[in-house]
């Protein structure tokens, strides 16, 4: 088996810790802030159904063979490919996810430090009174800033940082044990107090009862893209996190519990908005401003929305750090293996020049609105990016080389491992991983050129 030399790895001590780390890597802003405005803009319980599919048929299948390329190779997500297939470029697959980590960490930590400053919005009760105009003009004023917006993101990057810092176990694995349950926790409490409003009926019915005349291609498409990268496929994550697992933790499993927990928290995302939307007359197609405009002016005309705001948007905050965490560990576990320097110091390099390119991200809807590269902001550019070229490809050609260049034979005995697989349901994976996934992850990364927003 080969391993990589630099030094006796960490690793996560449980299997639990393991589906909290993962899990945690999935669920973030994009399941709470994104998947409810993609769905509601998108036909509600008829993308729900789809979404769910492909979670099942093409997301478990494509984190799977990422656990199963980490695990084998002992290695951050360059290096596996190089231990696995030596004197391949293979190689380039992984550091173009690493690249991925890098861009994203920088533009997803803008929105991150927003949360920040709608907690504290939130505990000033700076929503009372006002309309969607004035909150949306609010989110405006503050986004397009030159100084707290830099200064929050700058404080979110400090907090992934010095988890990244503690390591796998006292690190990673202690604080996505406390955060995965807390969030799931605070989703239930506002899903409770969502439901039980007058005419949350409809809401629930929005999101449940699917009319398939809403079906369409682009619909399609866009419930696999956030199938696909809702689990942080792509990006060199679950590469990272699989090298980190133990021997006896069977991959199959982890990766339904995961997959599953990453859809649950979704779904109760949708069950979290929609009810509360409807109940008070909105708009179910609020777009991005979902979450930073129409919330907080449903919160305040709610019953008790003074204290369900102040969980709300700490809520979005405990999902968001779960998710940097692994994407920073993705460029840091590189930077200590490759330059063989210890993980404080990677860390402190890695986080630093992240958070050069994160403040040009940040000041980019202020100070540098008007500074655009192919006619795009840096944000923007960031984004797009990441969302059309890195991850789409990357979850392409990872799904490529374990369907076809790694060996049925490696895969299969290294899924074997921890727990039985049976032969039947070995088939159907190599089948899907051979033929089905690179087709249908194909079809989003052509897709994603034409399509906005796909992640």
């Amino acid at each position: 088996m080969a391993s990589s030399s630099f030094e006796t790895r960490d690793g996560f001590s449980s299997k639990f810790g393991v589906i909290a780390a993962a899990a945690g890597s999935a669920v973030g802003l994009g399941n709470i802030w994104r998947f409810p405005y993609i769905t509601g803009e998108n036909g509600g319980g008829a993308f729900l159904l789809m979404y769910l599919f492909f979670v099942l048929a093409i997301g478990i299948p494509v984190m799977l063979s990422e656990f199963v390329i980490g695990r084998r190779a002992q290695s951050n997500a360059l290096n596996s490919f190089r231990v696995l297939s030596p004197g391949s470029s293979w190689w380039l697959i992984g550091l173009m996810g690493i690249i991925a980590a890098f861009v994203i960490l920088s533009f997803y930590s803008t929105v991150a430090g927003w949360t920040l400053e709608y907690i504290v919005q939130a505990v000033k009760g700076g929503f009372a009174g006002k309309s969607i105009e004035q909150l949306n003009s609010d989110f405006a004023l503050f986004s397009s800033g030159s100084i707290m917006p830099v200064v929050w993101q700058l404080v979110f990057m400090l907090l992934t940082a010095g988890v990244v810092m503690a390591g796998i176990q006292k690190g990673i694995e202690k604080y996505t044990k406390i955060l995965m349950p807390l969030l799931l926790l605070l989703i239930i409490v506002i899903c409770v107090r969502s439901v039980s409003l007058p005419g949350a009926d409809k809401g629930l019915r929005f999101l449940f009862v699917p009319d398939f005349s809403k079906i369409t291609l682009q619909s399609m498409l866009m419930a696999l893209g956030q199938a696909a990268f809702s689990l942080s496929i792509g990006m060199g994550a679950l590469i990272t996190y699989g090298s980190y697992i133990r021997k006896n933790t069977p991959l199959l499993g982890s990766s339904i519990q995961i997959a599953s927990a990453d859809t649950l928290i979704a779904v109760l995302s949708g069950v979290m908005v929609f009810p509360a939307l409807m109940a008070m007359g909105e708009n179910p197609v609020g777009g991005p401003g979902l979450v930073f405009v129409s919330l907080p002016k449903i919160f305040q005309a709610m019953p008790g929305g003074y204290v369900f705001a102040i969980i709300f948007f700490i809520l979005l905050s405990v999902a968001a750090l779960t998710s940097t965490i692994s994407v920073l560990e993705v460029v840091v576990a590189y930077m200590k293996d490759r330059f063989k320097i210890s993980r404080i110091k990677a860390c402190i390099l890695s986080a630093t020049a992240i958070s050069l390119l994160g403040v040009f991200c940040t000041l980019s809807f202020g100070p540098l609105k008007e500074y655009t590269l192919f006619g795009m902001t840096m944000f923007d550019l960031m984004n797009y990016l990441s969302a059309n070229v890195f991850l789409t490809f990357g979850a392409l050609f990872i799904i490529l080389y374990t369907g076809w260049k790694l060996g049925k034979a490696n895969f299969l005995d290294e899924i074997r491992q921890g727990g039985k697989v049976s032969a039947p349901v070995a088939a159907v994976l190599i089948f899907i991983i051979r033929y089905i996934a690179p087709v249908a992850v194909g079809a989003v990364a052509i897709g994603a050129f034409f399509i906005d927003g796909l992640i």
